[in-house]
C-alpha cells in the first residue's frame, strides 16, 4: 500500500508539473455547410470544381499550409468540418436543404449556391434563421439591390460588373461595332446580364442596333432554332451569359454552323469551357471569367499557391468557380479571425463574424475583394476580358484588358441599371 501511495503521489506531481497545453482540448470544430451542384448539367463545369476547391482549401487550412495572411490553422485555430449538399433540384428543394443544414446539422455558416434563383430563394430564409450565409457564385444584382440583410453576404461580384466590362471591352476591341444580339437564359441571371449589357452598349454607342434577344429556358440544351435566328440577324457581336452545360452545348452546336465566326462572340463566362472546347471556339471570341480568375488571376503568392495545389491534386487548372469558392472560404476565415481577435481570442458569435465581414477588404487568389456594396455585404472587384487564341493546339487569351472595380460596379446604394442609365456617375 505504501508503494502504491508513493506511485500515486508521483503521478499527481508529474501531472501538476506538466504544461497546461497538454490538457487543453482542441477547440470545437467550425462546421460549414457547402452547397454546390454535384449532379446535372452544371456539375462538371461548375459544381464539382467548386466542391474540389472547398475540400482542398479546407484541408490545407486545417493543416496550416496556406500562405499569409491565412497561415493560422482552421478558423482561428479551430478545425473546419464540412457538410456538403448537392444544389441540384428546385428552389423549394434548396430551401428545405438549407433549413436542414441549419436546424439538423447545426452548421456555423453556409457557403454556397451557383444558381441566382436559389440565392434569391435562400436569402430571406437565412435571415429568418439568423445564420451567416455567404453566396460564392450566383450573379444577379437583385439580392442586395431589392433587400438588405444582416446575415447574408456575397464575396463575388454581380452580373453588372460582367456586363459593363463586356460592353467596354467590345467598344474598345471593335470600335466600328454597329449591331448586337443576345442569347441568354430566361431567368434572373440571364435577364440581368442581357439588360445591363444592352443598356451599356446603348450608352457607349448611341447608334447601336439591337438585332434581337433570344432567351431560352435554363438547361434547354438544344439551340438550333436560336442559332438559326442569330445567323439570320447578322449582328456584329453576340452576347451570351450562358454557363454550365448550356454554354458547352451552345459552343458545340454553333461551331459547325460558324455562328461565332460570322459574329464576334462575347462569352462572359467562357473561361470554364475555353480549355475543354478550344478546338470549337474561334480565335477572337471575347472571353470572360466573372472577374480576375483563371488565366486573368494576378501573379501573387496566394494565387500561385492555390493554382499549384489545385492542379497538383486534380490534374486540371482551377476555373473561376474554384476561385470563387476559395475566395468565399477565405473571406469567412478573415472575418472569423478578425471577430475572434476583437473578442479577446474567444470563439466569436454568428453576429460578431457577420459584423466583421461587413465592409471588409481581404485578399483572395483573384486579388483584392472589397465588401463595398449592399451595405457592406456585396463584393466588388476588378474585371478582366481578353480574346481567345489557340497557339500550338492550346487555348490562350490575348489583348487582355483590366477594368478597376469602381469602373465596372455601381457605387454603394445605387442599382446597377440606374447607374448605367445615369451615365456611370460615381
Amino acid at each position: 500500500m505504501r508503494g502504491l501511495r508513493k506511485l500515486a503521489t508521483a503521478v499527481v506531481a508529474a501531472f501538476a508539473l506538466a504544461p497546461i497545453s497538454v490538457f487543453a482540448q482542441d477547440p470545437a470544430p467550425v462546421k460549414i455547410g457547402v452547397v454546390t451542384m454535384l449532379s446535372g448539367p452544371a456539375a462538371s463545369p461548375f459544381g464539382v470544381p467548386a466542391r474540389n476547391a472547398a475540400e482542398l482549401v479546407i484541408e490545407l487550412l486545417n493543416e496550416g499550409k496556406a500562405p499569409a495572411p491565412y497561415a493560422t490553422k482552421g478558423f482561428g485555430g479551430a478545425p473546419i468540418q464540412t457538410v456538403i449538399i448537392d444544389e441540384a433540384g428546385t428552389t423549394t428543394t434548396q430551401v428545405t436543404e438549407y433549413r436542414n443544414l441549419v436546424q439538423r446539422h447545426n452548421v456555423d455558416a453556409v457557403i454556397g449556391y451557383i444558381s441566382s434563383g436559389n440565392c434569391i430563394a435562400v436569402a430571406p430564409v437565412a435571415e429568418e434563421l439568423k445564420k451567416l450565409t455567404n453566396f460564392f457564385d450566383c450573379g444577379t444584382p437583385r439580392i442586395f439591390e431589392d433587400a438588405s440583410y444582416k446575415y447574408v453576404f456575397r464575396t463575388s461580384p454581380t452580373s453588372t460588373m460582367d456586363s459593363v466590362g463586356a460592353a467596354l471591352y467590345l467598344k474598345e476591341a471593335k470600335p466600328k461595332v454597329k449591331s448586337i444580339a443576345g442569347l441568354n437564359q430566361n431567368y434572373a441571371w440571364g435577364q440581368d446580364s442581357w439588360s445591363e449589357f444592352e443598356a451599356t452598349m446603348k450608352h457607349l454607342v448611341p447608334t447601336i442596333e439591337v438585332k434581337n434577344s433570344q432567351m431560352p429556358k435554363l438547361f434547354a440544351g438544344q439551340y438550333n432554332a436560336e442559332i438559326s435566328t442569330l445567323l439570320g440577324a447578322k449582328a456584329d457581336a453576340i452576347h451570351s451569359s450562358f454557363w454550365d452545360g448550356d454554354l458547352e452545348a451552345l459552343i458545340l452546336q454553333a461551331a459547325p454552323r460558324g455562328l461565332l465566326k460570322k459574329s464576334t462572340g462575347i462569352l462572359t463566362t467562357g473561361e470554364t469551357a475555353m480549355y475543354k472546347l478550344a478546338a470549337q471556339i474561334p480565335d477572337g471570341t471575347i472571353m470572360g471569367a466573372r472577374g480576375p480568375f483563371g488565366p486573368y488571376a494576378p501573379n501573387s503568392e496566394l494565387n500561385r499557391w492555390f493554382f499549384k495545389e489545385f492542379q497538383d491534386r486534380y490534374g486540371v487548372r482551377p476555373n473561376y468557380a474554384s476561385y470563387q469558392m476559395t475566395q468565399a472560404i477565405l473571406g469567412i476565415k478573415a472575418a472569423w479571425e478578425k471577430a475572434q481577435a476583437a473578442n479577446g481570442g474567444k470563439r466569436p458569435s454568428n453576429e460578431q463574424v457577420a459584423a466583421a465581414l461587413e465592409n471588409l477588404s481581404f485578399e483572395g487568389p483573384g486579388g483584392t475583394v472589397k465588401m463595398a456594396n449592399g451595405k457592406g455585404h456585396q463584393a466588388i472587384m476588378e474585371t478582366v476580358y481578353g480574346m481567345s487564341k489557340v497557339v500550338g493546339g492550346r487555348m490562350t487569351v490575348t489583348n487582355v484588358k483590366r477594368y478597376p472595380a469602381e469602373k465596372v460596379n455601381p457605387p454603394e446604394g445605387v442599382k446597377g441599371a440606374d447607374w448605367i442609365k445615369g451615365g456611370f456617375k460615381n
